[in-house]
């Protein structure tokens, strides 16, 4: 141990000159309290997780069910927002469906069973799920046949519905033909019965993408809860050659929005060339486009909202990566997707102030280090009542090995001209190389994530594989609650303790500072007088 001295006599002028600096200290810590509360309130709102993640399907907690669900489509019964409805894609042990029902708010689930078509193949693929605005819930769907010549391909869409929030469901009626690839559905908000299709619609197949290029994505409208269907309506021009993975929303309204993405020259993708197997993704550029319709679909005006889209993996035709479109309050529209442009996945968020007509962005939404080498990849975007747009996607900056999963999710309340920190969804990583197509070192957790944005809070849905049970390759569906604190900084504690700190430091210094030159004058005068 060092020797011990004998400490100096204090000097009565340092010790008055330590005071100001001991109180400015004060003030600081009060202020970074209260900045605390600010950083990560998100404009003045905390988020928390309540409760914890908890599985939906019933098989994460039987060993003995190895099904791989993904994909999750989560919809709220606008006439009753306790009753949730997931529907979910199954790649394992084959190719199929489930839908869950909760009649508690997502406390509790249930599975009910589907009344599916007769096939061979697969009766069942992809399915998505919508409520309309008189609460009746509709579930559409593709079948597999196969084909001579073409091999195994989609041989229709299906469509059932529920008028018990999901309890049961009508016999399955078929909407559409053969060849009809990454189908999704939507429901007008405002009229009960009317809803959209949207669709890849192929001539051709061949075993990892499709043989021609040309094939465009088209839309479809019923104003009969389905019992009808309009002709197929062309969306993409011609001069899109290769595109793929629609999307669509409406806006408040009526207008449509639908996304997509024209991948170029990605013959690798579009046409299979990679046979199934991973790899370095393309290295060309994609461009992110979105097409708006005034009246109800029948025709489509397009803007490129981003020509410079970096590819951060390579895709099957059957279940791309999607963007995610949303609507919100006036003329707002959001779109979000991952980019690789700075070397490694990073998600972007573009935002429109005109319905469409025009684009801002991209802003990237994950606050991690630029060109970290960690993936942030596959945003779902959903805008709650009061305007505020949450964006929940997998994130994998707590592993520099760039392999295991987290859930995280950020919020805009400045109409995604920026976002507040991430809130960790997932309370344990995952393995994000466990489930179909692992063995050909392309594995998929689906094309897309659950979210829900209401005025209060957020749920989140997503296929996590923390059971680790590789080499069945399963996937489960795990959930998080979040809550968002009242914004007024008066409500919030912490803040306003920082806020008291920061003036009762402010107040002390001011006094300490004005007694220290009241002292310090009278040498001075004393000097002078002598």
């Amino acid at each position: 141990m060092p020797e011990a001295t004998e400490a100096a006599p204090a000097d009565p002028v340092r010790r008055r000159r330590r005071w100001p600096a001991l109180l400015f200290s004060l003030m600081m810590v009060g202020a970074g309290v209260g900045a605390a509360s600010v950083a990560s309130g998100l404009d003045g709102r905390t988020a928390r997780v309540v409760g914890g993640n908890a599985p939906l399907n019933a098989g994460a907690v039987d060993s003995l069910a190895i099904s791989a669900q993904n994909s999750p489509a989560l919809v709220a019964n606008p006439r009753n927002p306790a009753n949730l409805v997931v529907a979910s894609r199954v790649d394992t042990p084959r190719f199929s469906c489930a839908l869950h029902t909760s009649s508690d708010g997502g406390a509790s689930w249930a599975e009910t069973g589907l009344t599916l078509p007769e096939s061979d193949v697969v009766a069942c693929f992809g399915p998505d799920a919508v409520f309309d605005a008189a609460g009746t819930l509709y579930i559409a769907y593709t079948s597999f046949a196969n084909v001579e010549g073409l091999g195994t391909v989609p041989e229709a869409v299906w469509m059932s519905k529920s008028t018990d929030g999901g309890r049961t469901l009508s016999p399955a009626a078929k909407v559409q033909g053969n060849l009809a690839f990454q189908m999704r559905l939507i429901a007008d908000p405002a009229k009960p019965g009317r809803l959209h299709l949207t669709w890849l619609q192929a001539a051709d197949s061949v075993a990892w993408g499709l043989a021609t290029a040309g094939r465009p994505i088209v839309t479809s409208r019923s104003d009969d809860g389905g019992a009808t269907w309009t002709p197929p309506v062309t969306v993409s021009p011609p001069a899109r050659q290769r595109v793929v993975a629609p999307a669509m929303a409406v806006g408040d309204d009526g207008q449509l929005y639908l996304s997509y993405l024209d991948v170029g020259d990605d013959r690798l993708d579009y046409h299979g060339g990679h046979e199934g197997k991973g790899g370095e993704p393309y290295a060309g550029k994609w461009a992110l486009v979105v097409a708006r319709s005034v009246d109800s679909g029948d025709t489509w005006t397009e803007t490129v909202v981003d020509s410079r889209i970096a590819p951060a993996q390579r895709f099957l035709m059957l279940f791309p990566a999607t963007p995610s479109v949303s609507a919100g309050e006036g003329d707002a529209v959001y779109v979000g997707f991952h980019d690789a442009r700075t070397g490694d996945a990073d998600v972007s968020v573009w935002a429109s102030k005109d319905s469409g007509r025009s684009w801002g962005g991209p802003r990237r939404v994950n606050d991690t280090l630029d060109k970290d080498g960690t993936s942030q990849y596959l945003p779902e975007l959903s805008v709650g009542p009061g305007g505020r747009l949450d964006v929940v996607y997998y994130d994998r900056r707590a592993d520099p090995k760039n392999v295991r999963n987290e859930v995280s999710l950020q919020s805009s309340f400045d109409k995604g001209a920026s976002f507040g920190p991430r809130l960790r969804l997932s309370d344990r990583s995952f393995d994000s190389t466990i489930g179909f197509g692992a063995n050909r070192d392309m594995p998929d957790l689906g094309s897309r994530l659950g979210l829900l944005a209401t005025d209060k809070g957020a749920l989140a849905v997503w296929a996590d594989t923390r059971s680790e049970e590789r080499e069945i390759g399963k996937q489960d569906l795990a959930k998080a609650l979040v809550s968002f604190s009242d914004p007024d900084p008066l409500k919030t504690p912490l803040k306003l303790g920082g806020i008291v700190v920061a003036g009762l430091g402010v107040l002390v210094l001011a006094a300490s500072l004005a007694g220290g030159r009241s002292r310090r004058r009278e040498p001075d005068e004393a000097e002078a007088i002598g």
